[in-house]
């Protein structure tokens, strides 16, 4: 029996259902399990992951394990791991390391429990597993070929350590492949968003001013569906040629000083900290809703908001009133967690299943030739985004054209001309 720490194994069976659910609609990791499980190209290899635990990780995990991995797991944020899908995963034999409500001190507890295996390969959604190799254990960066990345902010900080020269070991950018980031970043992340917030406040979304904090991938997606739902949406950045685009996409672009004024929900998608600050809390109008979907809860200071507030009631699940000082209320969703996440149930499992494709394969590589690789960040391959777009394309019975031997000559034909 693996070793694990979760919060109740009796949940498994609740679990497992929602795991053969995912395995449903994720038929591109289905295929992939199907083609190796037999074959075992992992076999020898400890994978340490470091994931939200979700429905659809567990698809990926027990995927992995299918191909001859040895796997331990924790979660990747103390407020997102599905406590059923936890136990069953304890329940199947995976070494597993996470519930819903860790301290920070358990979170890293947790991490540093799937170190233990001394890994081969690392799998992470935010740096948090790499950074505490690199930070608080290096000797093991011996052992291992190479790792994975999931997130924006990740990728991010990843390559500014290959810059700095202080990356131990290989990592693939899995967030930067475009059957990761133009998929999951942009309809998963919009339309989970939107379920997180309803779940968590039950309002109405229609004619309300739709405040949303960067126009990156993650925002442009939560841009696009709060607009199909009828609000109003206001966008705010620092990069002009985002604000150029949000501008042309129809919404209306300004300064967070001028949005915090009129907006009746927020929420942060920019991977930066102090978004939202003190200043913007003290101009919101009574009764607005703020929330986070970047990957840290720094985007929103709520050290500040605090300080300005005389009372704090959990009014539901996920949904805190900060009475102010002024009496006016605002309501902060999921402490300032991934509000996809912590209050609702993360992406569909259809966009999940390119991305966790996309990790498979990128540890398959690793597995074979990580040792031989450079110590930076490496992008995915433009064959393997394009066969899993094929591939995802096959399982939706759509069909597309192809080149001629004719046309294929001509895309490299620098004589021809008008």
């Amino acid at each position: 029996m693996a070793d694990y720490k979760i919060k109740d194994l009796s949940l498994a069976a609740e679990g497992k259902l929602k795991i053969q659910w995912a395995e449903s609609r994720m038929p591109v990791l289905m295929a992939l399990r199907e083609k190796y499980e037999e074959e075992k190209p992992l076999a020898g290899m400890k994978i340490a992951g470091c994931l939200h635990v979700t429905k659809e990780t567990a698809v990926l995990v027990k995927t992995l394990k299918a191909a001859g991995a040895e796997v331990s797991w924790s979660g990747c944020n103390p407020l997102s791991t599905q406590d059923d899908v936890a136990a069953a995963l304890a329940s199947e034999g995976i070494s597993i390391y996470a519930w819903h409500g860790q301290t920070v001190e358990e979170f890293y507890r947790c991490i540093d429990k799937t170190l233990e295996m001394r890994p081969t390969l690392t799998l992470d959604d935010g740096a948090d597993l790499i950074f505490r190799v690199h930070n608080k254990k290096p000797e093991l960066a011996e052992y291992i070929y190479g790792g994975t990345e999931e997130t924006t902010t990740g990728v991010h900080r990843l390559r500014a350590m290959a810059e700095a020269k202080k990356l131990l070991y290989p990592i693939i950018a899995v967030n930067d492949a475009e059957t990761k980031r133009d998929f999951d970043n942009v309809y998963g992340t919009g339309q989970s968003s939107l379920d997180g917030i309803m779940r968590a406040t039950s309002v109405l979304i229609a004619g309300k001013n739709f405040v949303i904090a960067g126009y990156g991938h993650c925002g442009k997606g939560t841009a696009m569906r709060a607009k199909g739902m009828g609000a109003q949406v206001i966008v705010t950045e620092v990069d002009p040629i985002l604000a150029l685009k949000a501008t042309l996409e129809g919404f209306r672009v300004m300064k967070m000083d001028d949005a915090a004024k009129i907006g009746d929900i927020f929420i942060t998608a920019t991977g930066m900290k102090d978004v939202i600050t003190r200043k913007h809390f003290e101009s919101m109008k009574d009764g607005a809703i703020v929330c986070n979907t970047g990957h840290y809860d720094c985007e929103l200071n709520l050290v500040e908001l605090a300080s300005i507030t005389k009372n704090i009631t959990e009014i539901r699940p996920n949904n805190e009133e900060y009475t102010l000082k002024s009496g006016n209320r605002i309501y902060v969703l999921a402490k300032g967690r991934l509000v996809n996440l912590a209050a609702a149930e993360g992406h569909p499992s259809e966009v999940m299943d390119m991305s966790f494709a996309n990790q498979f394969l990128a540890l398959l590589y690793l597995a074979e030739s990580g040792k031989g690789l450079e110590k930076t960040v490496h992008d995915v391959s433009r064959a393997q985004d394009q066969n899993i777009a094929s591939v995802k394309l096959e399982t939706m019975g759509i069909k597309i054209d192809k080149l001629s031997g004719e046309q294929q000559v001509y895309t490299k034909d620098f004589s021809a001309g008008t």
